[in-house]
């Protein structure tokens, strides 16, 4: 922009656009206003949500089961000993002694010259147990020996020193100068009698047992056994007293004595009682609500500052109106204030000592919530936390029929049984009924089926039809397949559900019923073809299968074996004991449990999470603001754009208007000019 005024004129042009463009500016300062009243709206917005999440932190520490099951101890010789208990832990109180201290085995070795001198070399075998009361050595089964190797161009006691410690095999080595010289010192690194060293040597001199070269880190306290290092510090149990009972354990820290407690042993002091009290910790919970009620006291000032109106200055906040700041408020008065789900004979926040003021805000009365913690009757866990669903059991028996023999199968079965067992026997297994030619098929080896013997005519099974051979000639086999297919492909045979099986045997002939029983029957009663094919047929009539089932006899029929509303299939096998049926009776007991009914803590986490997820109440609210903001953008960008072409509207035209001034002066003082040359009237 030009700051000079105008050349030929004199006018300030750029001092009036200046103070005409501030005019029409004035749009755009609104839109700013508007904006930066978009933008606090947003920031408050924002800061509400924290405060929602730091409440929503303290309500789910109410949430937390382990919190209202913690359990504090109080030991009255703090030298002797500490404690700690677990949820697991029962309240209560008793007498406690520590006669002993756990301790780990440490053994040292002869003293050398200097660290750099030559031990020997082999190998190390370190093993872990107990030294008997009888001399003997019983290995630790939970932990393996370790064999060390050490090498002849490694083997100073320096070197030795770092191969037991890089082995990890569960000892640590050191060396220590007692004055006389330089000593190893070799030391479990477990407590207790279980836990005492063996060290075994394989001495590369040949000699394992002599006080030479390698052998000379041999260790062994038993009966008979090589020690060639000395014991500084013996293995030993931690061994106290709970209430008259006496407890022996490897390590200083016991967890397993007691339940629920953990002591870790510091000093012993034989025939000496101390006292240790496990009673309920009620100060995590006491700090837990505590925690709530200022999470959601800073959360009433939150919006009390957010939506304020000061009637005194007439000033307005951020968010005084906003209805989304009412609606949260609301909501979160409405959840606390509210009658809740009766649960651990508890009604309601204010029985635990929450309670509402006047001007909004949470009070908690610590000694109404220590009295409601020290009753046994109440259980704030169960008022809080979800109401279990109701948990309902149902038996449903079934029976099933197992048969023991591979062969037998069950068609039917009672509709209803005693459990138990059928023996089943066998005494006729079920037959075909049949009819055998007693001569060879046929005058020759290759019968002809000629119009003279091509037709037999047959009963089977009670049904009675013929069939026509085809002319041929034919061999004993390729004629019972042709017998057969005439008898199977017979409309009235097939229709009655009939057919046959027909073979040969050295020429002759057998027609099989496929049917079982006494209903299975097969007779060749005549046709031109009988006596050429069958001569006079041997026919046998089937057989029903017979026997017992448990014990009784049962009507068979073909191969089923039928008692007292069972029915079996006796698909073949052997004649005899065939087994048993047995009658298995199932009761299936199922346990339902009915969903947990939300209770105070869940409904209020709920609450919180509806307005402060990414699609709830609040970031809706933001997402309207963000969006009007982006829209004043829009409207900046067109003013600013209209207002940069008024500018230059108002440039040309100020500068058309300082051209024409300009022209008219020089007119002007043109005229003057020659006005001013012209004779004056009375210079003649």
């Amino acid at each position: 922009m030009i700051a000079a005024q105008g050349i030929g004129s004199g006018l300030d042009v750029s001092g009036i656009i200046s103070k005409l463009m501030q005019v029409e500016q004035q749009p755009l300062a609104q839109l700013n206003s508007k904006e930066a009243k978009q933008q606090a709206q947003l920031s408050a917005f924002g800061s509400l949500k924290s405060v929602l999440s730091t409440f929503q932190d303290s309500v789910k520490a109410l949430a937390k089961p382990a919190l209202f099951n913690g359990y504090k101890t109080t030991l009255a010789d703090t030298a002797a000993a500490t404690a700690s208990a677990s949820s697991s832990a029962a309240a209560g109180t008793h007498d406690i002694e520590v006669q002993s201290l756990a301790q780990a085995q440490k053994i040292k070795s002869e003293a050398f010259a200097t660290t750099g001198t030559i031990v020997g070399s082999g190998t190390l075998t370190i093993a872990f147990g107990t030294y008997n009361s009888d001399g003997t050595f019983t290995a630790n089964a939970d932990k393996a020996a370790k064999t060390i190797t050490i090498d002849p161009a490694k083997s100073t006691l320096a070197d030795i020193r770092s191969a037991i410690n890089g082995a990890n095999a569960g000892v640590t080595a050191s060396i220590v100068n007692d004055g006389s010289g330089n000593r190893l010192v070799i030391a479990s690194k477990d407590s207790g009698l279980a836990n005492a060293l063996k060290i075994s040597v394989d001495d590369t001199d040949g000699n394992h047992a002599d006080n030479a070269g390698l052998s000379k880190l041999a260790f062994d306290a038993s009966t008979g056994g090589v020690s060639n290092m000395t014991e500084t510090v013996a293995a030993r149990n931690a061994v106290m007293v709970i209430d008259g009972i006496t407890v022996e354990k490897s390590s200083n820290t016991i967890s397993d004595a007691l339940e629920g407690v953990t002591f870790n042993l510091l000093k012993a002091n034989p025939g000496t009682n101390t006292t240790l009290t496990v009673e309920k910790d009620n100060s995590s919970v006491e700090t837990a609500v505590n925690a709530f009620v200022k999470a959601y006291n800073d959360l009433d000032k939150t919006i009390g500052n957010l939506s304020r109106y000061d009637a005194a200055n007439k000033q307005a906040s951020v968010l005084t109106g906003d209805s989304t700041v009412r609606m949260v408020q609301n909501r979160m008065r409405a959840m606390l204030n509210g009658n809740q789900s009766a649960a651990g004979g508890i009604n309601s926040l204010s029985e635990l000592g929450i309670s509402f003021q006047k001007d909004g805000s949470l009070k908690l009365d610590s000694n109404k919530l220590s009295a409601v913690l020290n009753n046994p009757d109440k259980n704030i866990a169960a008022f809080l936390g979800d109401i279990p669903g109701a948990t309902t059991t149902s038996s449903t028996t079934s029976q099933a029929v197992n048969v023991s023999d591979g062969l037998i199968s069950i068609i039917s079965q009672p509709p209803s049984f005693t459990p138990g067992s059928l023996a089943v026997n066998i005494s006729q297994l079920a037959t075909q009924g049949s009819a055998t030619g007693n001569k060879v098929a046929g005058l020759s080896i290759n019968s002809i089926i000629l119009l003279a013997n091509n037709k037999l005519d047959l009963t089977i099974n009670g049904t009675s039809a013929s069939i026509t051979l085809a002319d041929g000639t034919y061999t004993a086999a390729s004629l019972a397949a042709e017998i057969q297919s005439k008898i199977n492909s017979n409309a009235t045979f097939s229709g009655a559900g009939v057919s046959v099986a027909v073979t040969q045997n050295a020429g002759k002939l057998t027609i099989t019923s496929s049917r079982y029983g006494s209903a299975s029957s097969v007779q060749i009663t005549g046709g031109n073809g009988k006596a050429d094919i069958f001569g006079t047929p041997t026919q046998i009539a089937g057989q029903d299968v017979a026997g017992t089932i448990g014990g009784q006899a049962a009507a068979g029929s073909g191969k089923e074996l039928s008692s007292n509303g069972l029915t079996l299939k006796i698909d073949g096998g052997s004649t005899g004991n065939r087994g048993t049926v047995d009658f298995v009776e199932t009761t299936t007991t199922t346990t339902s449990t009915a969903p947990s009914t939300p209770g105070f803590i869940t409904r209020l986490d709920q609450l919180i999470t509806g307005m402060t997820r990414s699609d709830g109440l609040i970031s809706n609210r933001m997402d309207g603001i963000n969006s009007t903001i982006k829209g004043i953008g829009k409207q900046r960008e067109a003013l600013e754009f209209r207002l940069e072409g008024v500018e230059k509207r108002l440039r040309a035209q100020f500068t058309a208007l300082d051209t024409m001034i300009a022209s008219m002066n020089q007119t002007s003082n043109y005229l003057q000019q020659q006005l001013a040359n012209l004779p004056k009237i009375g210079d003649k």
